[in-house]
């Protein structure tokens, strides 16, 4: 059965967005190459959840970092596995999606993952995308947690646990780095 990580920045107090809808939310976010490095080192993933918004600011990020003459290659060799993943957004809103190899869906969110954790695969990642997030822990679908906190007291924005079920963690690995980020990797108790 595959296995499902969550990946997310978090504010010290606990927020993964901001309110600011121009960044998607991401403004605070305090951008280090060594975490993404440390992030993706030994991982392997080729399918992503992602919610409506987060879809959109992601293709808004990333499908331009694969061309752009000024990117640094590790970020275009992120565009270029996260263009390669198969992305499945859950969205009532989008109709029509334009990056390649992404599924939309518009229902039973819990179903569709169960059925995804079946299929054939590698493990699957969910980045931002907090209500989904929400949904998935409640129902004990996501085996790890990658907290990136970040070294900035939000004061407001989203919470990336809202109304969840108390849960257990097994602290997997803590990595600090210079930029101030910290790498919290935890396995869901069983």
């Amino acid at each position: 059965m595959r296995r499902i990580i969550m990946l997310n920045r978090i504010s010290i107090d606990g927020y993964f967005a901001s309110l600011n809808d121009a960044t998607f939310g991401m403004d605070w976010f305090v951008h280090d190459p060594e975490v993404d490095q440390a992030v993706h080192s030994n991982r392997h993933l080729d399918t992503l959840i992602l919610g409506g918004v987060t879809y959109r600011g992601f293709e808004h990020s990333w499908v331009p970092l694969r061309d752009d003459p000024h990117a640094s290659q590790e970020m275009k060799a992120v565009a270029e596995e996260l263009t390669n993943m198969t992305k499945v957004v859950f969205s009532k809103k989008l109709k029509e999606a334009t990056w390649e190899n992404t599924k939309l869906f518009d229902g039973n969110i819990v179903e569709v993952v169960r059925n995804l954790k079946d299929e054939a695969g590698t493990d699957i990642l969910i980045m931002g995308s907090g209500t989904i997030v929400q949904q998935l822990a409640d129902e004990g679908l996501i085996n790890e947690f990658l907290f990136i906190v970040t070294p900035v007291v939000a004061g407001e924005g989203k919470p990336l646990f809202k109304h969840v079920k108390q849960f257990g963690l097994t602290l997997v690995e803590t990595k600090a780095f210079k930029s101030g980020n910290v790498l919290l990797h935890y396995e869901v108790k069983k």
